[in-house]
């Protein structure tokens, strides 16, 4: 019996902090408004709160996670590449998909690019800053799936045709910070994709 609870457990902390504070965050922004305007919510809660976590209580440097430049040159040639292809897909799947066009048609609007950008530069952060390059630390370039789990999971409740894409998108946006060392470059590229998913939704281009 004294053996019955020796575990022998031995945690990564930084591995810890970023998967419980991760996990919560998105709980939290499922359950609960923190303002008036959810992308804000979601600048806080994806952005400002893990900043603050690598800078305060793991004290780091946020470059260290891909908050920096980074390779740029390589950044927008992958950027262009990935938006020349995903472009034509997503005419196709929005113009033909009613619940795509249900679920984004109503954010056709002069607010569009506020709500876009500060929709997802936390969210970007959170998946390709902060869980990929942290957890590369320990797991390697297997981080780049395992940073996809939860991305497609908080995409649960969206169109079926995109959540189940969403394993492979987050994998490939992963790819892209791997490769530049930079979150900005997936977020731009996922800048493109959701307003242009709104914008053929909305009915803009015929």
């Amino acid at each position: 019996m004294k053996d019955l609870f020796r575990f022998n457990l031995k945690f990564n902390r930084k591995i810890v902090i970023a998967t419980i504070s991760s996990t919560l965050l998105l709980m939290v922004d499922h359950y609960h408004r923190l303002t008036d305007f959810k992308p804000l919510d979601r600048f806080i809660l994806y952005l400002l709160i893990p900043l603050l976590i690598i800078i305060v209580v793991l004290r780091e440097n946020p470059k260290e996670y891909g908050f920096q430049l980074g390779d740029w040159k390589a950044g927008l040639a992958l950027t262009g590449i990935v938006i020349a292809i995903a472009a034509p897909i997503l005419w196709v799947t929005a113009r033909g998909d009613p619940t795509m066009q249900k679920y984004y048609e109503w954010l056709l609007g002069p607010d569009l690019p506020t709500y876009v950008f500060l929709d997802l530069i936390g969210w970007e952060f959170i998946f390709r800053g902060w869980l990929l390059f942290g957890y590369a630390r320990v797991y390697g370039s297997d981080a780049l799936w395992l940073q996809s789990v939860p991305f497609a999971l908080a995409h649960i409740g969206k169109p079926e045709i995109e959540t189940f894409s969403t394993i492979f998108g987050g994998f490939l946006f992963g790819l892209v910070a791997w490769r530049t060392k930079s979150f900005l470059y997936p977020f731009l590229i996922h800048y493109f994709i959701f307003a242009f998913t709104v914008l053929v939704a909305g009915g803009v281009f015929g």
